[in-house]
């Protein structure tokens, strides 16, 4: 394992971080849940094998997360990592609201306190009219003061002009979380936001590396324009470690095998180790994924439970499907789903969580009219 200076800290992270957003899960009933004792060999296992960071949230698995997290760090493992957490914003309405919340997460998570705390998947407009309005970033810094969190940050959802606004709003982020890999150097917060973090001191944690998994088993046209002495998974890490403002890059893993194969590629990586060749293949595969791309969901789930029992992640993906493998394929994965994209209400509750801005109402209709051939 490789290790990076995180900032003016003085810290020394892992290239690599657990991200404890899509663990194994298993069916109980209709709904599945964390498959508990192979999550926790997975995150003993990196652990073991170099890895000092993990990364969970207030939502991800319904909530369940943080419980397994903090099991995982039982018996001894707790010294040896480096904890992460986000605080729930959306969930705020009172400035008391932000320690009652993290007081919960403590409780979870069974530790006394947090190293990284972050404002989760913050865009302007939460900027503006929670983190701001509830004085936020001063209740951080109380908490920080209580030894309640060691570092405070923000994970970012939003373009690049915001994410400058909210750089510049304050003198003392410890670190910042952003979206990156080939396919988004223009998109969210952009290479040149990542820059900008980086020219302030301030530490940049990669998420989304693979797209949601997207770059992990890309289309058929994308794969090819990538050199086949690596796996697509390690050339979408690289092009995230060859950069010196990364601190480190998380990673959502959900079997062992992919915890193996990422602590090889971690292993093989470093800074500066793209070749101007292999930059220019990853363009052009960035190229013909921007092509075919309808619509960019990274089935990060936030959009979850519809009202109205839509499946919105894999509607998504039977639609993205009629560009990248073909309509034949796209209709036999859309055929499957009970509740399709014609029951879509127009509610908009989706839209109000999800962190791509995606105009999920109005997709729906378009995917409807492609897929009823209207």
């Amino acid at each position: 394992m490789h290790y990076r200076k995180f900032g003016n800290t003085g810290l020394k992270v892992s290239g690599l971080g657990f991200g404890a957003m899509r663990l194994p899960t298993i069916e109980n009933g209709d709904t599945a849940v964390i498959d508990e004792e192979k999550a926790i060999a997975m995150i003993r296992h990196a652990i073991d094998s170099g890895v000092n960071y993990v990364d969970t949230a207030y939502p991800y698995h319904d909530g369940q997360s943080e419980i397994l997290v903090g099991k995982a760090l039982k018996d001894g493992y707790r010294e040896k990592t480096f904890l992460a957490t986000k605080s729930p914003v959306w969930k705020i309405q009172k400035e008391e609201d932000f320690e009652a919340l993290l007081d919960e997460q403590l409780k979870k998570l069974q530790v006394d306190y947090v190293d990284f705390y972050l404002l989760h998947a913050i865009d302007k407009d939460r900027f503006e009219n929670t983190i701001l309005k509830y004085n936020l970033i001063e209740q951080m810094e109380k908490m920080k003061a209580k030894g309640k969190i060691k570092y405070m940050g923000f994970s970012f959802h939003d373009n690049a002009e915001a994410f400058r606004q909210i750089i510049d709003s304050y003198d003392h982020w410890d670190f910042c979380q952003i979206q990156f890999n080939y396919i988004d150097t223009d998109q969210q917060a952009t290479v040149k936001g990542l820059e900008y973090a980086a020219s302030k001191g301030i530490p940049v944690i990669i998420m989304e590396p693979l797209r949601g998994g997207k770059l992990a088993v890309p289309p058929k046209n994308v794969a090819a324009a990538l050199d086949p002495g690596k796996a697509p998974v390690e050339w979408a890490l690289d092009f995230v470690w060859d950069r010196p403002e990364v601190a480190l890059l998380l990673s959502g893993m959900s079997t062992p095998k992919q915890v193996e194969d990422n602590l090889i590629y971690a292993d093989r990586a470093s800074i500066g180790m793209l070749t101007e060749k292999d930059k220019k293949m990853l363009a052009k595969a960035k190229k013909i994924f921007d092509t075919m791309a309808l619509v960019g969901c990274t089935k990060c789930r936030y959009c979850m439970p519809c009202p109205n029992g839509l499946h919105i992640p894999d509607i998504f993906e039977a639609y993205n499907q009629t560009a990248s493998v073909g309509m034949e394929e796209a209709r036999k994965l859309y055929s499957t789903f009970e509740i399709n994209a014609s029951n879509c209400i127009q509610c908009r509750t989706c839209e109000e969580e999800c962190p791509q801005h995606i105009e999920i109402s109005q997709v729906m209709t378009d995917v409807d009219a492609v897929f009823a051939n209207k």
